[in-house]
């Protein structure tokens, strides 16, 4: 790293080699239909059990991104990995199959951040290739989280769906070809406005997300019209919203620039009601869509800002409320 500036780091070798998607059916029927690498037709993944098909999926994913890069098993110093299950099973379980040092994370669908984030300082302090990856899985979030899957519970207006996929991203050291960099990097800090709703997680997060985003153009003297866009991981519409009305008030107008990977994983009629949530929301999209932007120069610089509702059952049934993180990263091209 060449420096550390508050909350705020710089990195002058982590390029973005390979990415690798696996896409629940719903999420290749939604707008990004045939962006990603892989398509189950059954979210099942050919396992018994619905935790056993996410953890196949991690496997299919971290395998699929270090082939697509040409490297080989052996040339992965480390693979920085987390999902949403208790004690990160998926991710800790899929890691059995690779000999590289492992380093499992969680702060919910912030994590695919973090593990970017994590991946580029280990480059910049001697590593040379490392796998970033999370992922998520609606049937086992939901009835981790929520309610049965048998029980047929009536959706709120403001709930958004647990993403199915994974999403696994090779960074390297240097790079023999042209491809993106991440270049800067924000770290979040846990910010709980004392939202209790655990259905609407857009309105936890929006605040962290703002503090996050003011905090990195704060330190970077930069502004919103110094990138063609901003993703947000997975605030979905209502928290979209939220979080514009709260950027505004604090001088930066975003309007023009936020996109959220969550809100446009799907099309309306397929009643998600407020979108896309879950770790999988940012690492599909910035595996498949963005990294094809950037790649294309459609895109030269773009803020990837993934958030996280860090409540577990535990803490909902004993009363508390929701708080929130959120980690951003900047992509250039």
């Amino acid at each position: 790293m060449d420096y550390y500036k508050k909350r705020t780091l710089c990195f002058s070798n982590s390029f973005v080699v390979e990415g690798y998607t696996i896409a629940g059916p719903k999420e290749n029927d939604g707008r990004y239909k045939g962006f990603f690498d892989f398509a189950l037709e059954n979210d099942m993944f050919a396992q018994n059990t619905f935790e056993r098909a996410e953890r196949k999926m991690f496997e299919h994913a971290i395998e699929g991104a270090i082939a697509k890069a040409n490297l080989n098993e052996v040339d992965i110093d480390a693979v920085i990995a987390g999902d949403l299950l208790n004690q990160i099973v998926s991710a800790s379980f899929a890691a059995k199959k690779n000999h590289a040092g492992f380093l499992g994370i969680y702060n919910a669908c912030a994590t695919f951040a973090e593990s970017l984030i994590i991946g580029s300082s280990m480059l910049n302090s001697g590593l040379e290739n490392v796998v970033c990856c999370a992922g998520s899985h609606f049937s086992t979030a939901e009835r981790q989280y929520r309610y049965p899957l048998e029980l047929g519970v009536l959706r709120s207006p403001v709930t958004q769906w647990t993403a199915t996929g994974v999403g696994a991203t090779v960074l390297s050291d240097r790079s023999e070809q042209k491809v993106p960099r991440i270049t800067r990097a924000t770290i979040g800090r846990v910010i709980d406005y004392g939202v209790m709703d655990t259905n609407n997680m857009g309105a936890a997060m929006a605040p962290s997300a703002c503090d996050t985003i003011v905090t990195f153009f704060k330190d970077t003297n930069t502004s919103p019209n110094d990138y063609d866009v901003i993703y947000t991981g997975d605030l979905g519409k209502l928290g979209s919203d939220i979080l514009m009305d709260l950027t505004a008030q604090e001088g930066y107008d975003i309007s023009s620039k936020l996109h959220d990977c969550g809100a446009s994983l799907y099309w309306d009629e397929q009643q998600t009601y407020q979108g896309g949530s879950g770790a999988a929301c940012s690492a599909l999209l910035f595996n498949s869509v963005l990294l094809s932007r950037l790649r294309r120069g459609e895109y030269k610089k773009i803020l990837l800002a993934g958030t996280g509702a860090l409540m577990s059952p535990t803490t909902s049934f004993q009363g508390d409320s929701i708080p929130a993180i959120t980690h951003l990263v900047e992509v250039t091209a």
